[in-house]
């Protein structure tokens, strides 16, 4: 994918991002995904979506753009308190209108009614079929994630409610602006709140203040670290998918927490 800074007549100085490898639907998602983050009501802002253009070759997407600095502590504590109104938007099954992306790979978002089910037939076992598919995974450690997707609906069956998601929420992804903190590059659907701060801190960066504000809005269950790998499992998977390296020893390590 390509960025740049233009001027546009009417919008002056915007973001544009433009890529012919891409899925043609795929800033069509990311359009779709800001509009239902914007109109939650949370205080966190995203970046407006000025035009769209698709074509057989890609397309791009023009975004306001937002300007940004190191975030200050009151940042950080306004991100907590934005994240936690985020959250409380809630649909009554999991899932999303539409099927989007997790980075470049197709994330499945089709409704369903348990959180656990969900969490195993559209998040995990995609990604291990494609990873055996591409030849990713060994015998033994297929046969392993086959065990742990059976043992899922039983890890979490500890029945949360759908909240609207960023999905793929790592330091890169938050802007501290003038105006407040602000989100771009969604993942958006409706699941478990949890995993959104496991995304948060499998990669690092965010300050405690953060978490803290959270906290002191809406408190996450005490036993949230206990599904913690679960969750970051999704990413080292698809960061496997995706990039190789370690990533896939860093998954296994994270599986292998929920087997006997």
């Amino acid at each position: 994918m390509t960025a740049s800074l233009e001027f546009r007549p009417g919008f002056g100085r915007v973001f544009v991002k433009t890529n012919a490898a891409m899925p043609r639907d795929f800033f069509l998602r990311e359009r779709e995904g800001l509009t239902a983050l914007s109109g939650a009501g949370s205080s966190l802002l995203f970046p407006k979506v000025l035009e769209l253009s698709q074509s057989k070759t890609g397309g791009a997407l023009v975004l306001e753009l937002l300007e940004s600095s190191p975030p200050a502590p009151a940042a950080w504590e306004a991100l907590g308190r934005g994240l936690a109104e985020l959250h409380r938007r809630t649909e009554t099954r999991f899932g999303f209108p539409t099927d989007n992306y997790i980075g470049l790979t197709p994330q499945e978002n089709g409704w369903m009614g348990n959180w656990g089910d969900f969490f195993a037939e559209r998040r995990i076992a995609p990604l291990v079929n494609r990873l055996e598919r591409a030849g990713a995974l060994s015998a033994p450690e297929a046969k392993m994630y086959a065990r742990l997707l059976e043992k899922i609906p039983a890890l979490l069956a500890h029945a949360p409610p759908a909240s609207l998601l960023h999905g793929d929420l790592w330091i890169g992804n938050f802007l501290a602006t003038p105006q407040g903190p602000a989100l771009i590059d969604p993942a958006v659907y409706y699941g478990d709140r949890e995993t959104e701060w496991a995304m948060m801190n499998l990669f690092g960066g965010f300050s405690e203040a953060a978490f803290a504000a959270y906290q002191e809005d809406w408190p996450l269950p005490g036993d949230w670290r206990e599904r913690q790998p679960l969750y970051q499992l999704y990413h080292l998977l698809n960061h496997q998918l995706l990039f190789g390296g370690g990533y896939g020893a860093q998954a296994l390590t994270a599986a292998r927490q929920y087997l006997p």
